[in-house]
């Protein structure tokens, strides 16, 4: 019988080159956990791993084990903690070398990840897709088949958008190409359940934005134009768990903007 999701610790296969290991690191803002994506050519031994997940040395060692340490690349979605952690353990374990689109996270190269560029690994070509939004690092990795969204499209509910460095007009921007690129292919998730296509996940996503922003429209007029962001959040995120108010505060930050300077 086949796994399905979620499936802790054990290898599940989702297409013919993607197989996921999920982290035991659940949440609130990382649902059942974070995904690590291997993936692997027909034939080959050799594989590419997308995000390592926190640091937690089991989850760094069940890597290892279900790669067998051939390890021809690991690549980073996006540079939060709950992907990012475990770098450097699997780096330790089977040196691997790391390419992101952060220079902090790079390990044994020196060539940070380009919107559009190709790389050929492991028998693999996947090609790069700057997704910003979620985070201005972000990105997402095109397969034949299937499509890597890191956090910018979940496998359940949506996205917090990082007012540090995210913005809705990027985001909105992001999905657009996502729509696009992920027509036919299956969308491989940094968190939640995978599923066999992504486009209409995407534009359910973009609807949601647009939904959220006349939300927040609606609550200025009550609230008054220079509202701050809590205030919104008190108003339209009233039906969420309050423990997401934070997540949402940053989310409605990047809406004020973008209404701000957009209208």
């Amino acid at each position: 019988m086949a796994l399905e999701h979620p499936a802790y610790g054990q290898l599940r296969r989702v297409t013919p080159t993607a197989a996921v290991l999920l982290a035991d690191n659940p949440g609130p803002m990382t649902l059942e956990g974070t995904n690590t994506w291997i993936l692997r050519a027909p034939g080959r031994s050799d594989c590419v791993v997308v995000d390592p997940g926190p640091k937690d040395k089991p989850h760094g060692t069940a890597i290892a084990e279900a790669t067998g340490g051939e390890i021809a690349l690991v690549l980073i979605t996006h540079r939060h903690h709950d992907h990012t952690g475990g770098i450097d353990r699997l780096v330790e374990l089977t040196g691997t070398p790391v390419r992101a689109k952060d220079f902090g996270f790079l390990r044994g190269s020196d060539a940070p990840l380009v919107d559009g560029e190709v790389i050929e690994a492991a028998g693999l070509r996947i090609t790069v897709l700057h997704t910003p939004g979620h985070t201005g690092d972000s990105v997402s990795f095109v397969l034949d088949d299937a499509v890597l969204t890191g956090d910018t499209i979940l496998g359940a509910g949506t996205t917090v958008l990082d007012s540090s460095d995210g913005t809705l007009a990027d985001y909105l921007s992001s999905l657009d190409k996502l729509v696009e690129a992920g027509k036919g292919k299956a969308l491989l998730p940094a968190h939640g359940p995978d599923h066999p296509d992504l486009e209409p996940i995407a534009r359910y996503y973009i609807a949601h934005r647009q939904e959220r922003l006349d939300q927040v429209r609606a609550a200025l007029r009550v609230l008054g134009p220079d509202a701050g962001a809590m205030a919104v959040v008190r108003r339209v995120y009233a039906d969420v768990d309050k423990r997401l108010w934070p997540a949402a505060r940053s989310s409605v930050r990047a809406q004020l903007e973008y209404l701000r300077r957009h209208g």
